[in-house]
């Protein structure tokens, strides 16, 4: 079923939709950008349907819930341990294709990825449910379409699109019918979620990806250009390594809790093992171990790629290094060795 609402039918229905679950969507943020006078568009929980941005790219992705950056997972005193409380009710997200299939591939990494579930992820993520927002056009450093990632026909319960000042929504849970034939001037009409065809931007992957490349002169020029300071980790939508931390409240260390902390392969410190040692100590070798993660390791084990091309690391960094240009070489230099 598809329903067509202007501005107010929107706000009711986000209205009502708040009064039965939580919601979080971009939200322009003023002044919060990487100077003080550029906004910022992040995820946060919103009350009203005007805070909802639905026409700029995020600069942050929809794993924001599901991931914080610092997530106390449990209390400890000397006699008992208690989960840390989490508020239950449920939540809808709203998030562009390239979002919802990190998701998928985030799910993948803490549900299907060994013989036991993350129970701490499972029960956030049992919270959620999907909105689609659709995109009219390409965005600046998107390479979604060359990823796969451009559509996303999974578990949402219904879309909407921002045209000419309406929106236009796909419902394709049943349940959330009510919602929308409950607002103000709503119009029932076929709808279809945009989609985008076409990006500027192109990556070619290779099939098979040798172990020479590993060893690959290509990986140098960001030893010296990459200044490792991990922001490509934190707005990628299906980045999700983590440290653990123990913060105690006493002098014994017996009393405190455990939190889950965002961590970066790039960054010093992440491959820090007992006695001092260290693994990838150049940056062009912690480079090299994300891009050949993203484009090779998780697809030999789940059979799709990784990265879901929405380009956010390409916008971030501030040393201007492209992750698309970066994926083109690695083709370049597989298809220079197979012809040699």
């Amino acid at each position: 079923m598809g329903y067509v609402l202007g501005t107010q039918g929107f706000s009711d229905l986000v209205s009502a939709l708040l009064k039965d679950y939580r919601i979080f969507a971009p939200v322009i943020k003023k002044g919060a950008g990487r100077f003080t006078d550029v906004d910022c568009v992040i995820y946060d929980e919103i009350s009203d349907a005007s805070e909802i941005e639905l026409e700029k790219k995020s600069d942050y992705s929809a794993k924001e819930f599901l991931l914080p950056l610092s997530e106390t997972l449990l209390y400890f005193t000397e006699e008992e341990v208690k989960d840390a409380d989490l508020c239950l009710k449920p939540i809808l997200i709203f998030g562009r294709s390239c979002d919802l299939n990190a998701i998928q591939r985030i799910d993948q990494i803490y549900l299907e990825n060994g013989r036991e579930k993350d129970w701490f992820y499972q029960r956030r993520r049992d919270l959620i449910r999907k909105v689609l927002i659709g995109c009219g056009h390409s965005y600046d450093n998107c390479f979604c379409v060359s990823m796969n990632s451009n559509q996303y026909e999974g578990d949402y319960v219904f879309s909407v699109d921002l045209i000419d000042s309406e929106i236009h929504s796909n419902v394709k849970d049943a349940e959330f019918d009510g919602y929308f034939k409950a607002a103000s001037g709503v119009k029932e009409a076929e709808v279809s979620p945009r989609y985008v065809k076409e990006n500027d931007v192109r990556v070619e992957i290779p099939d098979e990806i040798p172990k020479s490349i590993i060893t690959n002169e290509l990986w140098d020029e960001y030893t010296t250009r990459c200044i490792n300071c991990g922001r490509c980790n934190f707005v990628c939508p299906t980045c999700t390594c983590y440290t653990m931390q123990d913060v105690f409240y006493s002098d014994n260390g017996r009393v405190g809790e455990r939190r889950r902390v965002a961590a970066s392969c790039m960054v010093d410190g992440y491959t820090d093992v007992a006695g001092g040692g260290q693994y990838r100590r150049k940056n062009g070798e912690r480079m090299r171990f994300k891009v050949l993660h993203k484009i090779s390791d998780f697809k030999k084990r789940f059979g799709y790629q990784m990265c879901v091309g929405c380009g956010r690391c390409d916008d971030i960094c501030p040393e201007y290094i492209s992750y698309s240009n970066i994926i083109n070489k690695v083709n370049d230099a597989v298809k220079k060795e197979v012809n040699s």
